[in-house]
């Protein structure tokens, strides 16, 4: 929660921005899932998204699916 928040941009995008930007987008619960385990750079700006590979796929999957809903669509 230091880089990011529901509705306002920290140092990452708020979550409601990220889940509008991947609305529409089929698979994207996985697709972010994988960014949250493996990181990634240069989608939101010159501050790369760290990697957490202490997370289980299953475990940032619930997170990825939770941040997609933070769009008001679950």
């Amino acid at each position: 929660m230091a880089c990011h928040a529901v509705d306002k941009r920290l140092v990452g995008p708020s979550f409601k921005d990220v889940a509008a930007k991947y609305a529409k987008q089929d698979g994207a619960a996985a697709e972010l899932a994988s960014r949250i385990v493996k990181g990634s750079s240069g989608r939101w700006g010159p501050v790369p998204m760290p990697a957490n590979p202490q997370l289980s796929a299953e475990d940032a999957q619930v997170l990825s699916t939770w941040i997609l809903e933070q769009g008001g669509k679950p």
